[in-house]
């Protein structure tokens, strides 16, 4: 048994397909002409290659949050500049905060050999991950909150986790965690200069943080978690008050709200969650049942958008609902909440208690927390000088991309920037090969208006699919929603959302008359690039985890990872190549039109023989 690489790639107009296998020294170059049998033809390997471009400034970070209720890994892409987005996420349902405190278990408490197992195997799935994209060791950052930091074997633990999975694991202290979530919350919401009180409720302890302008004045973690919570008073409706005088009688004990108060603050930010999950409910209705639709598996209230903001009645109303009994009642809040039904009512109860005690009017929630609070703090130890707020403006586009776009939607937009980012870097490389004079019309906030047009460009499918690209261009014009951005920026970076499919554009258009003639001559390139980019992350059956521009003498490559399917026989690749050219036959001509080049999509697919 062996293994050979099928390639299909696709050239405009002829549509040509192409599949290369590797034979020795030389590449076998198979030509499918329309309606004509394969014709073979041997060609030095030399020859057969492309000339690759040198490596990109952005790199790949990750983070491996090992939290009392789940385990997560965050994948994102970052800048020199500070920037970054998420390029994948990842959750695994490990729960090591079953083996805490309970009526029958009381603490100290270890970590389970059900635990271990489960923690292990998720472990072993984001190694697996990472080792997709190619993110090394050095890139990788792994933490762990509150379950592991009370564990009487958490040494025992981080020893097995060390030698079976090779991960290096850091144990967060409660204050250091606190620190880390406010690195987070700054990076999603423009409170850089303002007093923030932040709070995370987590599942086994709540972390409470005050800082400024990325300084932390008072930092607190109590032993006050969702799952904890539930694991000592049960998740049900009937023991909400016993379980209220407890949250009240920790926050006493340990004198918050007084250290809160000395302190002062302007806003407070949530973050987490159980804090995301009440935004939810008060968004979608959850408390009005009166107002609320079924659609799908989901539940819609009012336009569904985020607010990103809770009041205190809010919280109220959703505490008041959780905690109505019932079957009925619990069916829907499991069908609601699913895999988080089990701790919300302790989630709810507690966060109602914090907004009462404290004395918090409104909350602000972050999209971010410890995750993107930990890259932030690998991008400042390794960049000399990093500003914190350097993420100000760019984390305008995210909050408006995930205010209108769930999780597949946010994914597959990031993939769109990653595709169209390569192909933008890869342009300029070979400009000097090409003499498209890409390299000098266009530069890094040109890029940066590509990819924000990128995560925007498909916001509009929340109100309908039908013209939402012309919708994704209203939203984003019509608001005051990115900060930072003059009025000609936000008008080329919504015509870059509203072009990416249907006509082509017109730039002699009314639509482009505020554009000065050097914004319309990048618009042309920009408008190529996320044609292209959007039509290929939309094909589902290749793999751009991995991308390599390249140029050779017939035109562009762009190499992806693969073909999804990884035992594809070569039969399957041929068609492959037809579906590519279906769908890409009119963006891959605008691109020749544009860059005066053909465009070839490569994607290797293994195969046994």
């Amino acid at each position: 048994m062996h293994r050979t690489h099928h390639v299909d790639a696709l050239k405009i107009p002829n549509l040509h397909k192409i599949a290369l296998k590797k034979q020795g020294d030389f590449a076998t170059k198979l030509i499918f002409p329309p309606n004509q049998k394969p014709r073979y033809q041997l060609l030095p390997t030399a020859m057969a290659s492309p000339t690759p471009y040198a490596p990109t400034l952005s790199t790949l970070l990750a983070a491996i949050d090992m939290g009392t209720n789940s385990f997560k890994l965050l994948i994102v892409r970052t800048y020199p500049d500070g920037k970054f987005f998420a390029v994948d996420q990842f959750k695994e349902p490990v729960v090591l905060g079953r083996d805490t405190t309970s009526s029958s278990n009381p603490t100290p408490f270890a970590l389970s050999h059900h635990s271990h197992l489960l923690a292990f195997e998720s472990l072993k799935k984001f190694q697996k991950i990472l080792k997709s994209y190619k993110i090394g060791k050095t890139n990788v950052r792994c933490v762990a909150t509150a379950a592991v930091r009370e564990a009487v074997n958490k040494v025992e633990f981080l020893e097995r986790v060390r030698e079976e999975v090779g991960l290096e694991v850091d144990v967060l202290p409660g204050e250091e965690e606190a620190r880390l979530v406010y690195l987070g919350m700054l990076q999603f919401l423009p409170i850089y200069e303002k007093s923030v009180l932040g709070v995370d409720i987590g599942g086994g302890s709540t972390e409470f943080v005050i800082g400024k302008e990325g300084n932390v004045v008072f930092g607190a973690s109590l032993k006050l978690g969702h799952v904890n919570l539930t694991q000592k008073f049960g998740g049900s409706e009937g023991n909400a008050e016993i379980m209220r005088q407890h949250i009240r009688s920790v926050i006493q004990e340990y004198g918050l709200v007084e250290k809160i108060q000395s302190c002062g603050f302007d806003v407070v930010v949530g973050s987490s969650g159980t804090i995301k999950a009440v935004e939810k409910a008060v968004r979608f209705g959850y408390a009005d049942m009166s107002n609320m639709l079924q659609v799908g598996n989901l539940v819609s209230f009012g336009d569904g958008k985020r607010d990103w903001k809770l009041s205190r009645g809010e919280v109220k109303g959703v505490v008041g609902s959780l905690c109505s009994g019932g079957e009925a009642e619990r069916i829907r809040r499991e069908k609601f909440f699913e895999r988080r039904s089990e701790f919300m009512v302790a989630g709810a109860v507690l966060l109602e208690e914090i907004f009462e005690m404290i004395g918090i009017a409104e909350m602000e929630v972050s999209g971010y927390a410890l995750a993107e609070g930990v890259i932030a703090e690998s991008l400042a130890k390794g960049n000399e000088g990093y500003d914190l707020n350097a993420n100000r403006k760019w984390s305008s586009i995210v909050r408006l991309a995930m205010r209108f776009n769930g999780k597949k939607r946010m994914q597959a937009a990031a993939q769109c920037a990653g595709i169209a980012k390569e192909i933008f870097e890869g342009l300029r490389k070979c400009d000097d090969l090409t003499n498209n004079q890409v390299a000098a019309s266009l530069d890094d906030k040109d890029l940066e208006y590509l990819e924000a047009a990128c995560l925007l460009h498909n916001i509009g499918i929340s109100v309908g699919k039908k013209g939402y690209h012309k919708i994704s261009y209203s939203i984003i014009m019509n608001g005051d929603h990115l900060h930072g951005y003059s009025t000609e920026e936000v008008k080329l970076i919504a015509l870059l959302a509203k072009h990416h499919r249907k006509k082509l554009p017109n730039v002699d258009h009314v639509s482009f008359k505020e554009l000065p003639e050097e914004g319309k001559k990048k618009f042309k390139f920009l408008c190529a690039i996320i044609r292209t980019s959007v039509a290929l992350q939309q094909h589902r059956r290749i793999d751009f985890q991995q991308l390599e521009f390249s140029h050779f003498h017939e035109g562009f490559r762009l190499t992806c990872s693969g073909v999804k399917d990884q035992n594809s026989p070569p039969d399957v690749v041929q068609s492959l190549a037809e579906d590519i050219g279906d769908e890409l036959r009119q963006e891959l001509a605008h691109f020749k039109m544009v860059f005066h080049e053909e465009l070839f999509i490569i994607a290797p697919s293994s195969a046994s023989g």
